[in-house]
């Protein structure tokens, strides 16, 4: 059985991997981390991140390939923003699969 810092770290070390240009759901993550069926725990995580942190947080989307913070959010515009400037392109606020998931 893994701890809890155990699994932060396998979170982070596969968010870490995700090519720019790419991103990956949060169901992704937690199947690459080795921890199946924790989507919630991946979102929670990156939720908790250390201010400052140069983690590509921004790169974690939904399964729908939409950005889950509310839509008129900062967080939300910012995500975007890191996403658009890597060129992720976005069709109604959603990402095709087909194009951009790693």
């Amino acid at each position: 059985m893994t701890t809890p810092e155990q699994n932060r770290e396998r979170i982070w070390q596969v968010v870490y991997r995700i090519p720019e240009g790419k991103v990956a759901s949060y169901g992704q993550v937690a199947q690459q981390a080795g921890i199946p069926n924790a989507a919630r725990l991946v979102g929670n995580t990156l939720r908790n991140l250390p201010a400052g942190t140069s983690l590509p947080w921004h790169r974690v989307v939904n399964s729908q390939g939409k950005i889950s913070h509310p839509l008129n959010a900062p967080s939300h515009k910012e995500q975007k923003q890191r996403l658009v400037s890597e060129g992720v392109i976005f069709n109604k606020e959603k990402i095709p699969r087909s194009h951009f998931f790693w």
